[in-house]
C-alpha cells in the first residue's frame, strides 16, 4: 500500500516564502550559513550569518518548517550557534552601543 502523506498548503507556501528570504540574504552577503534554534510556542528561529559578518534572523511557526526552509534554500547549517561560527559575526557601532546601553541603563 502506498504511503500517503498530507501536505499542508499554507505550510508549503510559508516553507516558500522562508527559503526564498534565506536565499535572497545568502545573495546579498556573499553566501550565508545558519542555525536553528527552537524558540518555544512562537515557533523556531532561524539565524544567519552571511560571509561578509552581516547577519539577521528569521521566526518559522514550527521546527519542521524552519528545517525544510533551510534545506530548500541550500545553505550550510550549524547544529549550535558557538564557535568559528558566532565568530564570524560582525558586529558595529550600534550593535556595541546598544549592548552598552543595555548595562548603563
Amino acid at each position: 500500500m502506498a504511503d500517503t502523506q498530507q501536505v499542508d498548503p499554507k505550510a508549503e507556501r510559508k516553507v516558500t516564502r522562508l527559503a526564498h528570504q534565506i536565499s535572497a540574504f545568502s545573495k546579498a552577503h556573499g553566501g550565508a550559513e545558519g542555525q536553528v534554534a527552537h524558540i518555544g510556542e512562537r515557533g523556531a528561529r532561524i539565524v544567519l550569518v552571511g560571509q561578509d559578518g552581516g547577519w539577521g534572523d528569521l521566526v518559522a511557526p514550527t521546527y519542521a518548517i524552519a528545517e525544510q526552509a533551510v534545506e530548500k534554500s541550500g545553505i550550510t547549517v550549524h547544529e549550535s550557534f558557538d564557535g568559528e561560527f558566532a565568530a564570524k559575526v560582525a558586529t558595529g557601532p550600534y550593535e556595541w552601543k546598544r549592548m552598552a546601553g543595555m548595562q548603563i541603563g
